[in-house]
């Protein structure tokens, strides 16, 4: 879904309007190919290098990304990768806000979303003009379950198992598939019960987040038996040290066509979104799958 195909954003106290809302809700969904989610990371210490920017850098390569044929742009400003350093709320404003307001500006109808755990943040993003909170730590903060509920807007629910500093000293499940499910599973029904749209709740496994590379392997195998009842999932694998594993590349750099391949993978298997860093190639591997259809 090309951004300009899309409805008036959020209105001032945060309600989406039926259109908007209608037109989110598609842009969850797998359609010819999964959805493409572009990744922004406004830090200076991403696990991949090449994806880190700030200021109007990070402007710049969004919009290039929504150029490219990405559906949603994801800006983010806390690196959650293994061993990473929590930073603070005010730092992580700092370098998101900006960034999403200027994003805005430039594209009223583009999808934007958040990648942050932490509620005040979120918020401060959607008074910036993002239409989804994608929350890597799956919605422990009370404070983001009411403030989802409040403002009704998109939101991804990542699994982790502890958190980014220690996730992967030791992770352990007795059924990694099955717990993970369950988890995601309860925090959606939290927010259904309470009448938030789920047409407008993505699940994501968490890969890479406080699993070892079999439990990843037996979530992406699972595919969409991870969702409970029809739904919308993501997978975020995008040169991370799985594809390492799968291809012997030590390098984020050196990772790219093992990432390639998995996203072919989730086309097969309809993943509804893929979160990556390099949007043009996959637009491209999608485009190369879908020439039965064309």
């Amino acid at each position: 879904m090309k951004p300009a195909e899309l409805g008036t954003p959020m209105t001032s106290d945060f309600v989406n309007t039926a259109n908007r809302r209608e037109r989110i809700a598609r842009a969850l969904r797998f359609h010819d190919a999964p959805r493409i989610m572009g990744i922004v990371n406004a830090t200076d210490d991403s696990f991949f290098e090449g994806s880190r920017a700030s200021g109007i850098e990070a402007v710049q390569r969004g919009l290039a990304m929504w150029d490219a044929g990405a559906t949603w742009v994801d800006v983010g400003g806390e690196s959650t990768r293994p061993g990473a350093e929590p930073v603070s709320i005010e730092t992580e404003k700092r370098r998101v806000v900006p960034v999403i307001e200027e994003l805005r500006a430039a594209h009223p109808d583009g999808l934007i979303s958040i990648d942050t755990r932490h509620a005040e943040v979120a918020r401060a993003a959607l008074e910036a003009g993002a239409d989804m909170v994608n929350d890597v730590s799956g919605l422990r903060e009370p404070a983001m379950v009411d403030l989802i509920l409040r403002t009704g807007c998109a939101v991804c629910i990542m699994h982790m198992q502890g958190e980014p500093g220690t996730m992967q000293a030791n992770p352990a499940y007795d059924d990694v598939v099955a717990e993970v499910a369950a988890m995601l599973e309860k925090v959606k029904q939290t927010l259904v019960q309470q009448g938030h749209p789920e047409e407008l709740i993505c699940i994501d496994p968490g890969i890479g987040f406080g699993k070892t590379h079999d439990h990843n392997m037996a979530l992406l195998r699972a595919g969409r038996q991870l969702l409970a009842t029809q739904g919308s999932l993501l997978w975020g694998v995008s040169r991370k040290s799985i594809v390492g594993h799968l291809t012997g590349r030590s390098r984020p750099e050196d990772r790219l066509a093992g990432t390639l391949g998995l996203a072919a993978v989730a086309h097969q298997m309809r993943i509804d979104l893929v979160r990556v860093h390099d949007v043009n190639e996959h637009v491209d591997v999608f485009t190369s799958l879908n020439i039965q259809s064309t």
